[in-house]
């Protein structure tokens, strides 16, 4: 393949070569661009199992619509987050002298920019959840195992989205991106494990 990974426009890849991508010696696409993956891939299936609700949920094609925005915002941050990534990489690599003080700056600033995507993802996972489960209690039981796929699919987004919040932060406990993350893990969690529960009763 040629050029670096930063170079690549992810959504017009195969699934193949977005693969070879993040398998690649290379720091983007990285964790939160997979993250962003997982939960486009789960609100597609959202979107589908939506749509063949009709007969089940009065609101199912607004659920779809809903589900298909939240898949094309979380698909749109695969590329925002590496190139967030890319900041930071930058002021990682710039010299730290004469002015150590402006490369800290610099290094905080990036990183922040860096956590608004992941924040991002954390709350789009949660939402996500909340459809899914909503068509898993009620919609087309024929498409129960989709949709606890797409529970369980973005609550793993989430968390990771989460994580990813966490370490970006680190050094900025005071940021509300860190509440803000929190209560989405904490939402798609409980979406999830009430999810799930409709294939354990």
């Amino acid at each position: 393949m040629s050029g670096s990974a930063s170079e690549q426009e992810y959504l017009g890849s195969s699934l193949a070569s977005f693969l070879e991508l993040v398998s690649a010696a290379e720091p983007a696409p990285g964790g939160g661009s997979v993250a962003a993956v997982a939960l486009a891939m789960a609100a597609g299936l959202c979107v589908m199992a939506a749509r063949l609700s009709s007969s089940d949920l009065p609101d199912a094609f607004d659920m779809s619509v809903s589900a298909a925005g939240l898949r094309d915002r979380a698909a749109a941050l695969c590329q925002a987050d590496a190139a967030a990534y890319g900041l930071v990489m930058a002021a990682l690599r710039s010299p730290r002298e004469p002015d150590p003080r402006k490369r800290r700056l610099r290094l905080e600033a990036a990183l922040s920019e860096a956590a608004e995507v992941p924040a991002e993802l954390a709350e789009i996972g949660a939402d996500v959840a909340a459809i899914a489960l909503r068509i898993a209690e009620a919609g087309n039981q024929n498409l129960l195992g989709d949709v606890v796929t797409a529970a369980l699919l973005a609550e793993a987004g989430s968390r990771a989205a989460g994580a990813l919040v966490t370490i970006n932060l680190e050094q900025m406990p005071d940021d509300d991106r860190h509440r803000r993350a929190s209560q989405a893990v904490v939402r798609s969690a409980e979406c999830a494990r009430r999810a799930r529960r409709q294939i354990e009763s």
